[in-house]
């Protein structure tokens, strides 16, 4: 599928659903192939999806759609915040398929995510991106995201 294909053709912005699983794995791959921090692993994504999936309060997938084909997705997670006293998400994970990368899908989906949050009265979203990752920064910056003076720490606990 080829980025003039892609912006011919009518994308739709829907929650993703059980079906979706295996799409929303491949598209995982992808993420998972440009991040430093993570590894892919099918059967993890399939049990995580699902119990986002099957979950609205733990949160929502939202993907974009060719047809058939999905071509993007965005992943948003909810808690609390103690700060704000108020819901929160934490946008998990986001990837537009190569052939529809600069069509304005990842724009899009990440529009539908905001206003999702915005709707389950969230307060504030957060997200990780690789360091070196500095096109995506950018594209985050030019939706309205700003850098934090906080900074990430994480420990595994396993498997």
């Amino acid at each position: 599928m080829d980025q003039e294909t892609i912006m011919d053709a009518t994308i739709r912005i829907t929650p993703a659903n059980a079906a979706d699983i295996p799409a929303l794995c491949a598209l995982l791959d992808l993420l998972f192939s440009q991040e430093a921090d993570f590894r892919s692993d099918r059967e993890a994504q399939s049990r995580g999806l699902a119990r986002i999936i099957g979950s609205p309060e733990v949160g929502l997938i939202m993907v974009a759609r060719q047809g058939r084909h999905l071509v993007g997705m965005v992943n948003l997670l909810y808690t609390v915040s103690t700060a704000l006293g108020a819901r929160v998400a934490l946008l998990e994970d986001m990837v537009v398929a190569p052939g529809a990368r600069g069509s304005g899908v990842g724009s899009r989906l990440l529009e539908q995510a905001i206003q999702c949050a915005r709707l389950k009265g969230c307060r504030r979203i957060t997200l990780l991106t690789d360091r070196a990752n500095e096109p995506a920064q950018r594209f985050y910056q030019r939706h309205g995201f700003g850098f934090s003076a906080m900074i990430p720490l994480r420990l595994s606990l396993g498997e």
